[in-house]
């Protein structure tokens, strides 16, 4: 019995660690994947100040040309 209780006890940590390690690995994965949201968000508003900026360069060329 000494040995069951033993291996059971070796198979215990085995697989504590196993979580443990996944557990660690999956909040670094949801911590990178919330700052590349937040980069995305701030190229999405960089994109649109350029947007904004071309038209108005545009519409200034446009002028000048007419």
């Amino acid at each position: 019995m000494a040995k069951k209780n033993k291996l059971m006890k070796e198979a215990a940590e085995t697989i504590g660690s196993a979580m443990g390690k996944a557990n660690r690995t999956a909040r670094k994965v949801a911590k990178a994947g919330t700052l590349a949201k937040k980069e995305l968000e701030q190229i999405g508003k960089q994109v649109e100040a350029l947007k904004n900026q071309l038209q108005k360069t545009t519409k200034k060329l446009k002028k000048a040309l007419a």
